[in-house]
């Protein structure tokens, strides 16, 4: 299987994600992992699915969160700030200056309709505008670099000023389009992107509604935009519903009627978090490469609570074409296996509503009312997880093993030179 993915999928998916703009974006991102390992400290310490642990530190619960508002509640803010810088540096114009008016185009967007900052867009779920922002700025400041189209100043003048002079002209003419897009049409680009899937999420209830919201939400993800929550203003009154219908059916000793209720998304399919990546992270666990152990190390602790942002961004999935194929395939895979398995009565239905920071084995099993082969089989989903990222990950480990490997070899080079 190694061997097939290697010539045939391998070189396309390579081509793809060697595109300049998606490049830039994935590095872009990768400003977000000190954050994202930061914030999922506090957020863990914070919500232990344990009582006695939640009762005991509720006077500071608030003071514990502050840090997961501050990194987590701006992912938005701070991927447009990496992807602004980044994108400069792929397409040749100054770097700075592109990353302070992507980052002003980008506040600028995210403005109510009382034309106060939207704090709800600077986490994740602007990172959709954050992407087209930080794109469009850099077309419109390269086309005024390759135009000349800039205010040059005499030659006394500090470099710093005349940058910023020369900034003028593509900061104006951006700062201006966005104005008169968001602010006085009123679009806004994340309400445009669930209008667009709105009518693509259906019966959520069956397995092909339940595959279709899968694949959008994965496929978003792995593009950067947090598709479970742009999808959630749809889908969450829909899977609730279903929790409801559920619980009042086990307390009235009635058949449990729905496979897929509010819970089902994490307990049975996001087994590490959204893409069922405790796989990968075991994967990298074992990895040869110094990089992907010390990621996986970092990222273990987090994943055993459903969160793995340090993850997306730091593998990264994000705009990670071949990792791409098993985080939105694993998911789907553990989903209809899932249901199956409800359908055929083998494991429990949910019944129960449980933090969604609880690990795997313990969560199923609690949500299904003490369901043992529900908590037998988040075990097997965990190994199923393992072994479709396994691939996947040998051709990227692969890669990086070849980059370190020259990296040793220049350092010896140069401890040679110098101690001859």
């Amino acid at each position: 299987m190694l061997t097939g993915l290697e010539k045939h999928v391998l070189p396309f998916f390579l081509k793809v994600g060697e595109n300049k703009i998606l490049v830039a974006i994935r590095n872009g991102l990768t400003l977000t992992i000190p954050f994202t390992i930061v914030g999922s400290f506090f957020l863990i310490i914070g919500n232990l699915p344990i009582k006695a642990w939640t009762d005991f530190i509720a006077p500071i619960a608030g003071k514990l969160n502050a840090p997961v508002a501050i990194t987590f509640g701006l992912l938005g803010l701070i991927s447009a700030i990496g992807i602004g810088y980044n994108m400069a540096l792929e397409f040749g114009v100054d770097p700075i200056s592109n990353t302070i008016i992507t980052t002003i185009a980008f506040l600028l967007a995210t403005l109510t309709d009382d034309f106060a900052i939207n704090t709800a867009l600077l986490d994740a779920t602007g990172m959709f505008t954050a992407i087209i922002v930080a794109i469009f700025t850099t077309f419109i400041y390269r086309f005024f670099t390759v135009k000349n189209i800039t205010i040059k100043m005499p030659s006394g003048v500090p470099p710093s000023v005349a940058r910023s002079f020369a900034s003028l002209l593509p900061a104006g003419a951006v700062i201006v389009f966005v104005w008169i897009f968001h602010v006085l049409l009123g679009i806004h680009l994340n309400e445009i992107l669930q209008l667009v899937f709105q009518p693509l999420v259906f019966g959520l209830s069956t397995l092909p509604g339940l595959m279709v919201y899968t694949l959008l939400a994965c496929f978003l993800w792995s593009c950067g935009i947090h598709g479970p929550n742009v999808l959630a203003g749809i889908a969450t009154p829909i899977f609730l519903s279903y929790l409801a219908a559920n619980t009042a059916a086990f307390q009235n000793g009635q058949p449990i009627p729905y496979e897929v209720a509010d819970g089902f998304w994490i307990l049975f399919m996001s087994i590490g978090g959204s893409g069922g990546t405790m796989g990968l992270v075991l994967a990298m666990l074992r990895s040869k490469s110094k990089m992907y152990k010390s990621l996986g190390k970092m990222s273990f602790p987090s994943a055993i609570f459903c969160i793995n942002e340090p993850v997306i961004f730091g593998f990264p999935i994000v705009m990670n074409p071949i990792m791409m194929i098993p985080f939105i395939a694993t998911p789907m895979i553990l989903g209809a296996s899932s249901y199956l398995l409800m359908k055929a009565g083998i494991i429990g239905k949910i019944v129960f509503l449980v933090p969604w920071t609880i690990p795997p084995v313990i969560g199923p099993y609690l949500a299904t009312n003490g369901n043992i082969p529900a908590a037998i089989w988040s075990v097997f989903t965990i190994l199923i997880s393992y072994l479709i990222y396994l691939p996947f990950f040998k051709i990227v480990e692969k890669r990086q093993l070849l980059i370190e490997a020259r990296e040793n070899d220049k350092q010896a080079d140069t401890a040679l030179y110098t101690e001859s």
